[in-house]
């Protein structure tokens, strides 16, 4: 990168460094400056240069509900800094959370357990049902670590890959089920539902025929829910469990997307009616995987943050509207595909002729870090993701230079 284009990204950078603006103290996401921010030590914030702003991995730019906040200075005043219990607190307030929220009664607190995280519970849940060289389906583009943690497991990955629009296809996830099954094998499906990266949030109707196709051809069902509870309006979350046939599937559960605590990991493995034997056989150790303050952090958010997430929402909506009309000013040639859920935007760059790697034009010439689609498999190419979990003036000035990287 040319001294004039470090020069200008940190010109630009300044433009921003002032922010919250005056009066919006309602918005979680503009109580903080990016000076304040850059102080952080968190993957987001050192993986790249100082002049870099960072629109990648799922971290939001917003300090921690004030319940959250309670409860772990509270923890800490009283060196309540031990092991985790094995108790229930978790759960039921995940529970009451789904009720309240969701209007879902069918998360039964018996057939729960907490687990590390929501990744390394869904490879847990596929242990209960598949043995190495049993297949995986995937629905890429999707989590890079649906791959990673699959094959380190010693499971096949099959592709069941989205439609144009970034859904389901149940032809292809029919295909993909038909190859995974073939010679009797046991299989499964790891769902994400709302989907990292598109934000598609599956309807009841989707959901129920995948219920329907996994049925027919023996397949079990995990599925990673983790942004549940950042469905945006205009959509529904429907919990997979609650559709008809899937009483012998599992889903994985969090607070830490939602509430921003990747970096005090906790979540909570929900078991079908008709899966509750298997997971009664999850090893106790896996149990030993979240730590305490992530359990108390969780609870938290989930009893007392409700407030905080709703202000959450309504910044994040905001956002994603503006966006749009910020990609259709200033860089029109790119597909934003409106997410449903979730922070973070699904962007079809190929019009611009970057290449398979359009995130790496953004870095070196904008100094905006953006997610390459590559990492995401079949249908990322192309593609960037973008973390939209910001303040308005960060993201307005990411496009600008986004813009200013392809010569707009």
């Amino acid at each position: 990168m040319s001294d004039d284009c470090v020069s200008d990204a940190r010109t630009s950078d300044a433009r921003v460094s002032g922010f919250p603006a005056s009066g919006d103290g309602g918005n979680p996401l503009r109580r903080l400056s990016l000076g304040e921010l850059r102080r952080r030590t968190s993957a987001k914030w050192r993986t790249y240069p100082a002049d870099v702003l960072p629109l990648w991995v799922a971290e939001m730019d917003a300090m921690p509900a004030g319940a959250v906040t309670r409860a772990l200075t509270g923890a800490l005043a009283l060196g309540d800094t031990g092991y985790p219990s094995s108790g229930t607190a978790y759960a039921e307030a995940l529970d009451s959370f789904a009720r309240k929220r969701w209007g879902w009664d069918g998360l039964a607190v018996e057939r729960t357990a907490a687990v590390a995280d929501v990744m390394r519970g869904s490879v847990e849940m596929l242990k209960l049902v598949t043995g190495p060289g049993d297949a995986v389906v995937v629905s890429p583009p999707v989590y890079p670590p649906f791959f990673g943690f699959v094959e380190h497991e010693d499971r096949r990955v099959v592709e069941a890959p989205l439609d144009a629009d970034g859904r389901l296809c149940p032809s292809a996830l029919e295909d993909a089920f038909r190859r995974a099954a073939a010679g009797g094998r046991r299989a499964a499906y790891l769902l994400c539902n709302p989907h990292n990266p598109t934000g598609a949030v599956h309807t009841r109707a989707e959901l129920t025929a995948v219920a329907e196709l996994a049925n027919a051809y023996g397949i079990r069902v995990v599925s990673d829910e983790i942004h549940a509870p950042l469905v945006l309006p205009g959509a529904q979350y429907v919990p997979y469990l609650s559709v008809p046939g899937a009483e012998n599937a599992f889903c994985l559960l969090s607070a830490s997307k939602a509430w921003n605590l990747a970096g005090v990991k906790a979540a909570v493995a929900v078991a079908g009616p008709a899966a509750a034997n298997e997971l009664a056989r999850l090893p106790e150790i896996v149990g030993h995987g979240p730590s305490h303050f992530g359990v108390v952090a969780h609870t938290a958010a989930l009893r007392d943050g409700g407030d905080w997430l709703d202000a959450v929402l309504t910044a994040l909506d905001e956002n994603r509207r503006l966006l749009g009309e910020l990609l259709e000013q200033h860089l029109p040639e790119i597909r934003y595909m409106r997410p449903e859920g979730t922070y973070l935007a699904w962007l079809d760059c190929r019009a611009l002729g970057l290449g398979d790697d359009p995130a790496a034009v953004f870095l070196e010439r904008g100094r905006v870090a953006l997610s390459s689609g590559i990492p995401f498999g079949t249908g990322g190419a192309g593609h960037v993701r973008l973390n939209f979990a910001a303040s308005p003036e960060v993201l307005t000035e990411a496009v600008r230079r986004m813009a200013a990287a392809v010569g707009r």
